[in-house]
């Protein structure tokens, strides 16, 4: 150090570079602990339930949504602003998204339908919810659905890593994992890249089909070029 060189301290300070730690773990809902859970939940909280299943959406985007983000006619949810502890802001990573509502979703949002205020999804009074309010129904809900794990307790985040897993269980490729759950980088979808079924393999597998019948590339050129005027 150039202070210690100086003699302006007797010693520089030792600091000590920290390994890269690996991403946390992440617990998601299997596709049938999902319809139990739906089928446990208390009715008016269902639409929050299926919204958060069916959209990923994290916790300030959930609160944050108002009636003109949803297209209740196109099926679509605009992702605009983010609420947490009443203090309005852009999403995460300051832009915004649109995401593609599911039938069970839609229909959901149709029924939840309300004139209580902006919120879609709010107190009685029309004020917006709080993650303290949302605590209780889930854990009610997982309790009578039985869902439960040893070491962890299931909670509103790992419904977002439900849905993103259950995307890449279907085969929904990361790039389009990442746009619907509006990460920043690829790096961050890729926790979920194991749960996809081995799309490379599948593939390659093409190559060893019957070969295509031969075609004469003169004659097909001569045919198109004659259709032209």
């Amino acid at each position: 150090m150039v202070a210690e060189e100086q003699w302006v301290i007797s010693q520089g300070l030792c600091v000590r570079l920290f390994a890269k730690l690996p991403k946390p773990a992440f617990d998601f809902l299997t596709f049938e602990e999902a319809q139990r859970l739906v089928s446990a939940v208390e009715p008016e909280w269902i639409p929050l339930v299926l919204v958060r299943l069916k959209t990923g959406l994290r916790q300030g985007e959930l609160m944050g949504p108002q009636w003109t983000d949803v297209d209740l006619q196109r099926g679509k949810l605009h992702v605009r602003r983010t609420l947490w502890r009443g203090v309005s802001g852009l999403p995460k990573g300051g832009r915004e998204r649109t995401v593609d509502l599911p039938g069970s979703a839609l229909e959901a949002l149709r029924r939840h339908r309300h004139l209580r205020g902006p919120y879609v999804f709010c107190q009685e009074d029309g004020q917006p919810l709080t993650d303290g309010l949302m605590n209780g129904p889930l854990r009610r809900a997982l309790k009578l659905a039985a869902i439960c794990r040893e070491q962890s307790r299931i909670g509103w985040h790992d419904l977002r890593h439900t849905y993103g897993s259950h995307l890449a269980m279907r085969g929904i490729p990361l790039t389009v994992i990442k746009e619907l759950m509006g990460h920043a980088t690829i790096d961050t979808t890729e926790r979920y890249a194991h749960l996809s079924p081995d799309t490379r393999r599948e593939a390659v597998g093409v190559l060893d089909r019957p070969f295509a019948p031969v075609c004469d590339i003169r004659a097909t050129r001569m045919e198109a070029a004659s259709n032209h005027p």
